[in-house]
């Protein structure tokens, strides 16, 4: 009797490990030459590996869900001293067209060594390729949290990185590398991921400027990070309109600040999240930070790009002095003046899509915060109301839509929801004194 090793076959020039996904035999098992012994799932293929040679199953070392780098014994097969041949030098196709024999006689061609000799193709060595092909697992948790697995170092074969390093990672707090989209495809990591677009006859192509790469970065790495949900709800501005009205002249001769609608919004948004902590807070692997400080991001948008300018201690301000600060930091984002500070620590962010006549939209969370408001136009409308004499009647109110968009990982709907509701009664009873 002999052994016969079978290794974690290559399947694929630039697949450096694979997933043994599922065993189709057990321990005892005979098996006929050709036929499937296991499943593998690698970075570009699900695949069924058969044995090259007949005999018994008689050692499983790789189990179910492991995965191994190429050329690993995942097995062995006892079979008769005649059986063994030698595997083919032409492997015979993958179902990508790419593959190399799923066994190798132990006496006649041993394995290869888990850490290969460096490797070059397109630029990258064997062990950067190692690293970066990760488990199936692992390039979800890094693609859910906006991870760069090639930028990390890991514990596994070749400096892979495992699940425990990537959990390690992002426990840890640490400033995490973005995910940047290679030439493969743009997404999330994994085989449905996109092919680049080319250029046709007649195209004009531009690079990205670093504000607007760097805004793509943010918002791909916020949607692979955050469970998005987005609720609405219509809010009766016709109270903060007259109040605004009354009182404009008097306010701007005060302050010499122009009044909009928007520090009203504000000191409202201020108070729900007082009444609604969670909304105010940042998920660090499997804890929640409830930040204590209130510090409002609002997006204003450029004539080359956005920009989020944070209000810091916002709820420590009155309304005179939210209108102050935002007008400044608004002003000064587009000249072009802001500090880094100021564009960084916000808790939770207020953009307003609505002074271009939008009414509504789902805007996509500002990491690390959990939720974002978006504020819809803000303009006059027919709405039924109750009379006095209990009939109903048509008005003419001062309406917008509001949308929550919330980090569903850690905030119910039912809580957002009520935060919206609580944002939406403050606007609607707005004290006259509040000024």
């Amino acid at each position: 009797m002999a052994r016969v090793d079978i290794i974690m076959p290559q399947m694929g020039e630039s697949i450096a490990e694979g997933t043994l996904s599922k065993w189709l035999k057990k321990v005892g098992d005979e098996v006929k030459r050709d036929e499937p012994i296991f499943e593998i799932s690698t970075d570009k293929v699900d695949a069924e590996i058969p044995a090259s040679v007949a005999g018994v199953l008689a050692e499983i070392l790789v189990k179910e869900g492991e995965t191994v780098a190429v050329q690993t014994v995942v097995a062995r097969l006892e079979t008769e001293k005649g059986a063994l041949v030698e595997a083919p030098k032409s492997a015979p196709p993958s179902p990508q067209g790419e593959g190399t024999p799923a066994t190798v006689p132990a006496r006649q061609q041993p394995a290869a060594p888990a850490i290969a000799a460096p490797h070059t193709g397109n630029g990258n060595s064997f062990e950067e390729r190692v690293r970066t092909k990760s488990s199936p697992l692992v390039r979800k948790i890094a693609a859910e949290h906006g991870v760069n697995i090639a930028s990390l170092q890991g514990s596994g074969v070749a400096g892979r990185v495992t699940k425990r390093d990537i959990v390690g990672f992002i426990e840890s707090g640490a400033a995490m590398p973005s995910a940047v989209p290679g030439t493969r495809g743009v997404g999330a990591p994994g085989r449905h991921a996109h092919q680049v677009p080319e250029p046709w006859a007649g195209d004009v192509v531009e690079p990205m400027s670093k504000m607007r790469a760097l805004i793509s970065e943010h918002m791909v790495a916020s949607r692979q990070t955050s469970a998005h949900v987005t609720s609405f709800i219509e809010i009766d501005f016709t109270r903060i309109a007259r109040i605004r009205a009354k009182k404009r002249a008097e306010f701007e001769a005060a302050t010499g600040q122009k009044l909009t609608y928007m520090p009203f919004i504000i000191k409202s948004v201020i108070q729900g999240l007082q009444a609604f902590p969670v909304m105010n807070s940042s998920v660090a692997g499997t804890n929640v930070i409830y930040r204590k400080q209130i510090n409002i991001g609002v997006a204003v948008a450029l004539d080359w790009g956005l920009l989020v300018p944070v209000i810091k201690h916002a709820d420590d301000l009155s309304l005179a002095g939210i209108t102050r600060a935002l007008n400044d930091v608004a002003a000064r984002a587009r000249a072009k003046k802001l500090s880094p500070e100021e564009v960084q620590e916000g808790t939770f962010t207020i953009t307003n899509p609505g002074v271009f006549g939008s009414l509504m939209g789902t805007p996509i969370i500002n990491q690390p915060q959990v939720a974002i408001l978006g504020v819809g136009a803000i303009e006059k409308r027919a709405k039924v109301l109750p009379g006095a004499d209990g009939e109903d009647t048509i008005a003419i109110r001062t309406c917008a839509y509001f949308s929550i968009s919330f980090d569903h990982r850690i905030i119910d709907g039912a809580v957002a929801d009520q935060f919206l509701a609580f944002v939406k009664k403050t606007i609607e009873t707005f004290p006259e004194t509040g000024l």
